[in-house]
């Protein structure tokens, strides 16, 4: 017996389907526009492989980059320009959870509204990083 696909699962699959080869193409615009050095980068390409073995926060203090959201005032840099694609991939989820919660609200699925709107505020907070435990 088939099961079938909801219209929430369609409209999730396709936001999720186009914001990842938007994504995809940001990474590839955004590399290219690093590695080729068509804006200057705060870490020279040459020197990148320096910073990788390095303890995260070892980095972030030889490299001057402070942790969280900082990396939005240093976009005029080609690899913090990287950042905006990878923030739009983590961002998806959050984008599908809330095109999908008119039409759960519309058929009165309360557990699923209830689901989603929990998902979408633990998602959040984490993403802010206000608790203090980003990872970014």
């Amino acid at each position: 017996m088939a099961q079938q696909v909801t219209e929430e699962q369609i409209l999730y699959a396709n936001i999720l389907n186009k914001g990842m080869v938007v994504g995809l193409i940001g990474l590839v615009v955004t590399f290219i526009i690093y590695g080729a050095g068509i804006m200057e980068p705060m870490i020279p390409l040459a020197q990148v492989q320096n910073y990788w073995v390095m303890p995260v926060q070892y980095y972030l203090a030889a490299s001057g980059i402070h942790a969280g959201w900082a990396w939005l005032g240093r976009l005029g840099y080609g690899d913090m320009l990287n950042f905006l694609p990878i923030a739009l991939l983590s961002l998806l989820t959050i984008v599908c959870y809330l095109a999908i919660l008119p039409g759960l609200i519309r058929k009165k699925d309360t557990a699923y509204v209830v689901l989603v709107i929990v998902e979408v505020l633990v998602l959040t907070v984490a993403a802010s990083g206000i608790l203090g435990s980003g990872g970014h």
